[in-house]
């Protein structure tokens, strides 16, 4: 009985923030046509938008990557001073509301910030263009591999990278064929999350972007933009492309965790 009542609670939940939005989303973007639909999402303004946010999470999820699988083995296999230091500062983007996270990027990078006057003399713009949009991006996704991958390792130990070191193998090589082949599955879905997180960032990339149409609004920026100019059903169909990445984003996840799950037993 306890047991029925949790599972339809559960979805009752489910459904009423989850499932009816998503819903109402789809619903609100089809409801004058696929034209109109078809029309908002090729809008050239709404594909240079999608093209803006795939280029940020182009050079921002490989550069974590990097960064996480550096700092998980680093953190994992070592102890060294500073260490509790550096793991709290990977959580750092995660209690920095992104809002404050652009606010810190225009303090350094704006014109009247820290940096911003020896960049725009020698002709290199970073806030309010593409770079400080790319910046924000790798801000707000930086924990995300290193924290799926820091207690894998921990866990796993290092049994493994000895013995092959044992056997005559170099470093490179006891990376490549020890240390990433065990991590493969939490990498990969450490990847999807921060996939996810920069598909969707707002805060931070509001405040830098300057949102000049065109050139540096991603597409959750555009999406406000149409809907402030009660452009709805524009909105709305260029969120469906949002929602469509978070649902593959989801299913990704799935099939990563099953999988890892059949590769623990």
């Amino acid at each position: 009985m306890a047991r029925a009542v949790v599972l339809g609670v559960t979805a009752v939940f489910l459904g009423l923030f989850l499932f009816v939005p998503l819903a109402a989303i789809f619903g609100e973007a089809l409801r004058r046509g696929w034209g109109v639909y078809w029309a908002a999402v090729t809008d050239p303004a709404a594909l240079a938008a999608v093209r803006l946010t795939l280029v940020a999470v182009a050079v921002a999820v490989p550069l974590n990557l990097v960064f996480g699988l550096a700092a998980a083995w680093v953190v994992a296999r070592h102890r060294f001073p500073g260490r509790s230091v550096l793991v709290t500062l990977i959580d750092l983007p995660l209690a920095v509301s992104p809002v404050v996270t652009g606010l810190m990027y225009m303090l350094v990078f704006g014109l009247q910030g820290w940096f911003g006057r020896w960049f725009w003399d020698r002709g290199i713009e970073v806030v309010f263009a593409v770079p400080g949009i790319v910046l924000a991006t790798v801000f707000v996704t930086l924990p995300f591999v290193a924290r799926e991958l820091i207690p894998l390792l921990e866990e796993q130990g290092d049994e493994e990278e000895q013995a092959a070191r044992l056997l005559g193998a170099s470093g490179w090589q006891m990376f490549w064929r020890v240390t990433l082949p065990n991590v493969r599955w939490a990498l990969l879905y450490g990847v999807i999350l921060s996939v996810a997180r920069a598909m969707g960032e707002f805060g931070a990339v509001s405040v830098v972007s300057g949102h000049i149409r065109g050139r540096t609004t991603t597409a959750p920026l555009h999406i406000e933009i149409l809907y402030n100019e009660y452009n709805f059903a524009g909105a709305f169909a260029v969120a469906t492309l949002l929602a469509l990445t978070a649902l593959g984003t989801l299913a990704a996840r799935s099939v990563l965790e099953w999988r890892t799950r059949e590769t623990a037993e």
